[in-house]
């Protein structure tokens, strides 16, 4: 028989592993903050001090109260604003733009000129005295506050709003319904609205609408319209 070969175990190759490098902690990239991320904070800070500036006053309100009523860190909000005056530039601007909105829906709505009108009346008595409109009444009292330049654009804005008013007038003139309205009856008219901030109180036994009613009836020298409760 021949010799058996002698079985020889041959060891497998083992290659040693290198020592692995220690993990590098990969930053996620910082996303740049989105506008709409940014409304939020930016329009509650505006409504909180909307609110102080009306309560209290432009200048009696200080940085701190802001801060406070929204929340945050005394220097935060220079995130947003770089001094106070820009948030009471702010506040005016919002209030504006959304009265605007709020009128030029009515004003294209092709109404009958006596219904444009309490329309545009009642929207006005809604933006001063519904509950948390505090933009319209700050922009009344405090317009003083604003320098020179600033003053020009919110002027600008309530030009806007004034000339829609206009229209609905002049065809309130022309239908008859308004037999001789002048520069004076316009003054008296938002005279007597902005007035109502004063002393109309919600739930003291007339609401807005009936209230928008009554003004109409007293410019037109009409009797109001009953309308079903």
């Amino acid at each position: 028989m021949p010799e058996s070969k002698k079985n020889t175990a041959v060891p497998a190759t083992v290659t040693k592993p290198k020592a692995s490098r220690p993990a590098v902690p990969v930053r996620p990239r910082k996303q740049a903050q989105s506008k709409t991320d940014d409304e939020g904070p930016r329009n509650e800070l505006i409504a909180k001090s909307a609110r102080l500036f009306r309560e209290k006053g432009y200048e009696k309100t200080t940085v701190r109260d802001i801060a406070a009523a929204v929340g945050m860190q005394a220097g935060s909000w220079f995130y947003h604003f770089k001094t106070k005056q820009e948030i009471l530039v702010a506040v005016m601007e919002q209030g504006m733009r959304r009265s605007l909105q709020d009128i030029e829906a009515i004003s294209v709505q092709s109404l009958p000129p006596r219904e444009a009108f309490r329309q545009l009346v009642l929207a006005h008595l809604k933006t001063l005295l519904a509950p948390h409109h505090d933009f319209i009444p700050v922009l009344l009292y405090e317009g003083r506050s604003l320098d020179k330049a600033e003053r020009a654009k919110i002027v600008a804005l309530t030009n806007r709003y004034e000339a829609i008013w206009d229209e609905v007038i002049d065809a309130l003139h022309r239908s008859g319904d308004w037999a001789m309205p002048t520069k004076l009856d316009k003054l008296f008219l938002f005279g007597s609205l902005n007035w109502t901030t004063q002393w109309f109180r919600a739930g003291a036994g007339m609401t807005i609408e009936e209230l928008a009613d009554q003004t109409v009836a007293f410019l037109l020298r009409t009797a109001p319209t009953k309308r079903n409760k």
